[in-house]
């Protein structure tokens, strides 16, 4: 099991300060891992990235049982990225922990390279092959009732675009996952309310919905998705055993660390010029 190596027992995270800011150390480093692989590549969907890094940190160096000397054991914790198009934030923290060489990195989007603009399979710790929105929810259900029926105690999560939530596949997986009773499932939707077209409210209006969510059989918790306080402490409160699934609506901006791409629908896929690269690296490592 991957942990952030710290000195401190386990367990102590809701009073250790140190053990937070460890964490957020992480997301920053990531979020410069991110920039760089999208200035180089002249490609990325850098808003997204931006904005789900801190929630894929507190997954992966905190909650997830996983191992990446046996990537396939089949009791590790599941993470499918629905969302894939924000793939480089979850290479960033694959390589960070030992899944592939952070070397690899330089390779993202360059021709003959397997790291591609979307997760793909061949990759060490990637699940699933995702991108074609609104599968990942239906994906986790698949595998958190196979962990039901075969007595596993493994959890899946998924990360979910708010923007993807216009596709009514995911609908039909939480009916699912409800009637199932996937109380090993939890939904995190990265809710940074911005999407290619414009803002989530104007092209598809999806409030009330944390409501929508209760009402499909949802045990449903609103969170800061961009403070490592929050993230972690709704992470470690899932409510196992409680017969229903979970769902983290992650309230965040996008392109959170880098001042002129927040909150700008236009940096939805956008790439660095050498200037712009400069200024988000100083942003960055000034934090």
């Amino acid at each position: 099991m991957y942990r952030l190596e710290r000195s401190y027992s386990k367990g102590t995270w809701e009073i250790n300060g140190v053990f937070i800011l460890d964490l957020r150390k992480k997301a920053n480093e990531r979020r410069i891992d991110i920039v760089n692989m999208v200035y180089r590549s002249k490609s990325g969907h850098i808003g997204g990235d931006l904005s789900s890094i801190d929630v894929l940190c507190a997954l992966y160096y905190e909650i997830l049982n996983i191992d990446p000397n046996d990537p396939n054991d089949p009791n590790r914790d599941r993470f499918i990225m629905s969302k894939g198009h924000c793939v480089e934030s979850l290479y960033a923290v694959l390589a960070d922990i030992g899944f592939f060489p952070k070397e690899d990195l330089d390779t993202v989007q360059q021709f003959g390279s397997k790291y591609i603009g979307h997760p793909n399979k061949k990759i060490p710790g990637i699940e699933f092959s995702t991108g074609a929105l609104g599968h990942g929810l239906s994906l986790g259900v698949g595998v958190a009732l196979s962990g039901k029926i075969y007595k596993k105690n493994y959890m899946v999560y998924v990360l979910i675009g708010d923007g993807e939530l216009d596709e009514g596949s995911n609908y039909e997986a939480a009916m699912a996952a409800s009637h199932y009773n996937l109380d090993n499932l939890v939904a995190i939707i990265d809710r940074n309310h911005l999407q290619i077209s414009g803002t989530t409210e104007y092209v598809m209006s999806l409030e009330p919905l944390a409501k929508r969510w209760e009402s499909f059989g949802f045990n449903v918790k609103e969170i800061d998705g961009n403070d490592m306080d929050e993230v972690i402490n709704a992470l470690k409160n899932i409510k196992r055993d409680s017969k229903k699934p979970s769902v983290i609506i992650s309230n965040t901006i996008k392109g959170k660390g880098v001042s002129f791409i927040e909150n700008k629908k236009e940096w939805h896929h956008g790439t660095l010029n050498d200037e712009q690269y400069e200024k988000a690296l100083n942003e960055l490592e000034g934090l």
